[in-house]
C-alpha cells in the first residue's frame, strides 16, 4: 500500500466553535457533578432541581428569560468590542448609566405621555448615554492609546459614584434611603399581556429588545462594510490601517455601540426585571457578560443561547437549597465553564487530533481498497461521496482481516 501515490482527498475536519463551546459546557457540568458527589449529595437530584427551579412552569420560564435578557445584551456588548480587538470590561458602568437614565426619566416623564412614545424615549436615551460612556473609552484609546481595560475599569467606578449621588439627589426613596423610589408599573418595560401570559413573571419588553439587538448586530457584522472594517481592525490593526481603514474611527464606533448595548441592558434590568436601583451596588451582569461572550464565541446567535443557559443556572440555583446542596455550586459550574472556554485552544487541539486520527484511518482504508482493486493511482478527489464511503467500508474490512490474520500468526 503506497499512500504517497494517492492524491489526498480532503483535509481532516477542524473542530467547530460550537463543538468547543459544548465541550466546555460538558466539562463544567461534569466538574459540578463531581463537586456535588464530594459533599455526599446526588448530582442527578441537584441538576434536576436546577432545571425545576428554572423551567418547571410558565412563570419560572418567564423569570429565566427575564434574567437572561440582561446577559444577552451585555454578552453582545462584550462580543461586539471583541470583534474589533477591544476588551470591554466596563459594561457594568455602562449598564449603570443606562439604568439611571431610564430610571430618572421614568420618575419625571408624565404618566399621561403616550406609552409608545414613552418607550421610544427611554430606550433611545438609555442607549445614547451608554454609547457616550463607551465612546469615552474608545476616544481615549484612539487618541491617546489609553488601554481600554484601564479606562473602562475607571469609568465603572465613576458611574458607580455618579449613580450613588444621583439616586440621593433625584429619586431616593424617603422610607429606605439606600434605594430609589419604585417605578410605576406603567413606566416600566413590563406589559400586562406578557405578565398575564407568564403568570406574573419578570419577563418584559426587554427580551424583545434583546432579540432585535441580536439581529441588528448580526446584520452589522455580516452584511455591512462597517462590520467588515471593524472585524478587519480586530484581526490586524496595522494591516487594516495600511488598507485604508480608519482604525481610530472604528475603535470609537465599536466602543460606542458596545456601550449602547450595555446601556440597554441597564434599562431592561432596572426598569423591567426590577423597578428600583440600589445605592452602592455594582451589577455583576457586567462581568457575567464576558463569560457569555466567550461561551457564545462572540457570535450573536451563540451569545443568545449562552445567555439563556447561564440564565437557567442562575435562576435554578435557588432550588438547590431544598436538597442541601450549596447554591454556590451553580456559580462554580459557571466559573468552570468560563475556565474551559478560556482554554478553548486546548479543547480545539484535542478534537482536531481526534478528527485527524479518524481521517488517517479512513485514508488508510481507501488506499488499501484501491490497492486491492488495482486502482491505487486514482485521484480520490474525483470520486463522489457514496463511492468514497463504499471504499472506506471495504478498506476497513480488509484492515480488520489483516489484523485478525496477524493475531492468528502471533498465536
Amino acid at each position: 500500500m503506497n499512500k504517497k501515490m494517492m492524491n489526498r482527498p480532503l483535509e481532516a475536519r477542524k473542530a467547530s466553535p460550537l463543538l468547543v463551546s459544548l465541550s466546555a459546557v460538558f466539562l463544567g457540568v461534569v466538574a459540578g457533578a463531581l463537586l456535588i458527589l464530594l459533599i455526599g449529595k446526588n448530582p442527578v437530584t441537584g441538576f434536576d432541581k436546577i432545571l425545576f427551579g428554572a423551567l418547571s412552569n410558565v412563570r419560572r420560564i418567564g423569570n429565566t428569560l427575564g434574567m437572561s435578557t440582561q446577559l444577552i445584551l451585555i454578552g453582545l456588548s462584550v462580543a461586539f468590542a471583541f470583534k474589533t480587538g477591544l476588551f470591554n470590561i466596563g459594561a457594568s458602568g455602562q449598564m449603570l448609566m443606562g439604568g439611571i437614565t431610564g430610571s430618572i426619566l421614568a420618575y419625571y416623564l408624565p404618566l399621561s405621555m403616550p406609552r409608545p412614545l414613552y418607550l421610544a424615549v427611554i430606550i433611545a436615551a438609555s442607549a445614547l448615554v451608554g454609547a457616550l460612556w463607551g465612546f469615552i473609552s474608545g476616544f481615549l484609546k484612539a487618541k491617546f492609546n489609553v488601554h481600554e481595560v484601564v479606562s473602562t475599569i475607571m469609568l465603572n467606578w465613576t458611574a458607580y459614584w455618579l449613580v450613588y449621588d444621583w439616586i440621593q439627589r433625584f429619586i431616593v426613596d424617603p422610607t429606605i434611603v439606600v434605594k430609589s423610589k419604585p417605578i410605576e408599573t406603567a413606566h416600566t418595560l413590563r406589559a400586562d399581556w406578557i405578565t398575564d401570559l407568564t403568570k406574573f413573571s419578570t419577563l418584559n419588553y426587554g427580551f424583545l429588545i434583546a432579540i432585535i439587538a441580536c439581529v441588528v448586530i448580526w446584520f452589522i457584522l455580516t452584511k455591512t462594510t462597517l462590520g467588515f472594517r471593524l472585524k478587519a481592525v480586530g484581526s490586524n490593526r496595522f494591516c487594516a490601517e495600511y488598507a485604508g481603514i480608519k482604525v481610530n474611527r472604528a475603535i470609537m464606533i465599536s466602543m460606542a455601540v458596545a456601550g449602547a448595548l450595555a446601556g440597554l441592558a441597564g434599562l431592561t434590568y432596572y426598569c423591567g426585571y426590577s423597578n428600583i436601583m440600589e445605592m452602592g451596588k455594582m451589577p455583576n451582569e457586567g462581568f457575567d457578560g464576558i463569560a457569555v461572550a466567550l461561551l457564545g464565541n462572540c457570535s450573536p446567535l451563540g451569545v443568545f443561547f449562552a445567555a439563556i443557559f447561564f440564565g437557567i443556572l442562575k435562576m435554578g440555583r435557588g432550588s438547590l437549597a431544598a436538597t442541601g446542596i450549596p447554591t454556590e455550586i451553580a456559580d462554580t459550574i459557571i466559573a468552570t465553564i468560563i475556565y474551559f472556554t478560556a482554554t478553548n485552544v486546548i479543547l480545539a487541539n484535542f478534537w482536531n487530533m481526534l478528527f485527524k486520527k479518524s481521517y488517517e484511518k479512513k485514508e488508510d482504508a481507501i488506499a488499501l481498497a484501491l490497492e486491492k482493486q488495482g486502482k491505487k493511482d486514482i485521484d480520490i478527489s474525483t470520486l463522489d461521496k457514496d463511492k468514497r464511503n463504499n471504499l472506506i467500508k471495504e478498506g476497513k474490512k480488509l484492515l480488520k482481516a489483516e489484523k485478525d490474520k496477524k493475531k492468528k500468526e502471533a498465536k
